[in-house]
């Protein structure tokens, strides 16, 4: 579990910035929230943050343009971008001006900590990638799986969990493992909400005609396969 770990929220809507504050501290963050662009930038040069939550759409300077005058500063935290513009060009301009993660509005909380997780177990390198095995690609700038001409877009612990099959095809894991790496401890999530998940994923993948599978070892877990592969 992540702990003693300092984030900053940048985010001009009350509810949300609200929202995220709470989530984020019960899943063990120490936050900080701003609603402005200049109060961003401040606070982050200011701060020593481990990870920063930006929003694009912000009175004062925009997202952007804090965050260019963080990099420019010196700042080097992760930084994820919320907004609700979700074009191509907009996530360009963010990556270019050295944002980590880019998130589009409305996201699923879970969608969120796990991308955050991400960022601080890869420090400041983290940069989204699209995940490749057999012929099955994830995104996870966007959430989405595809086959061929063939997707779908997952989210929430679906999200998570195909993260986590994909950074490690053809590892085995455990019902308990998988638990503690998407789950807190605290969590009275029951292992079989884990099946119920991947019950959905093998469902997708199925829709998908891919030759990619999560498949069952009896005693010992879950693992992603390439039907492809065990040919001889």
């Amino acid at each position: 579990m992540v702990s003693d770990m300092r984030i900053l929220i940048a985010e001009d809507e009350p509810d949300l910035r609200d929202a995220l504050t709470v989530f984020l501290e019960k899943n063990n963050f120490t936050v900080d929230s701003v609603e402005d662009g200049i109060s961003a930038y401040e606070y982050a040069t200011a701060g020593g943050y481990d990870a920063i939550i930006l929003d694009v759409m912000m009175p004062g300077i925009d997202g952007f343009e804090a965050l260019k005058r963080m990099r420019k500063a010196g700042v080097n935290a992760p930084v994820m971008m919320l907004t609700a513009r979700s074009g191509k060009d907009d996530r360009i301009s963010g990556f270019n001006l050295g944002a980590d993660d880019y998130l589009p509005k409305p996201f699923d909380p879970d969608e969120l900590i796990c991308r955050v997780r991400a960022m601080l177990r890869r420090g400041g390198e983290y940069t989204p990638t699209v995940l490749s095995f057999g012929d099955l690609e994830f995104n996870c700038d966007n959430g989405n799986l595809s086959c061929r001409e063939r997707s779908v877009r997952i989210t929430g612990r679906e999200f998570q969990l195909m993260e986590l099959f994909m950074r490690h095809p053809n590892i085995v894991f455990s019902t308990d493992k998988i638990m503690e790496k998407l789950w807190d401890v605290e969590s009275e999530a029951q292992i079989n909400v884990v099946w119920v998940h991947i019950s959905n994923l093998r469902k997708k993948l199925a829709g998908l005609c891919s030759s990619v599978s999560i498949n069952v070892r009896r005693g010992l877990g879950y693992v992603l396969e390439d039907k492809n592969d065990q040919k001889t």
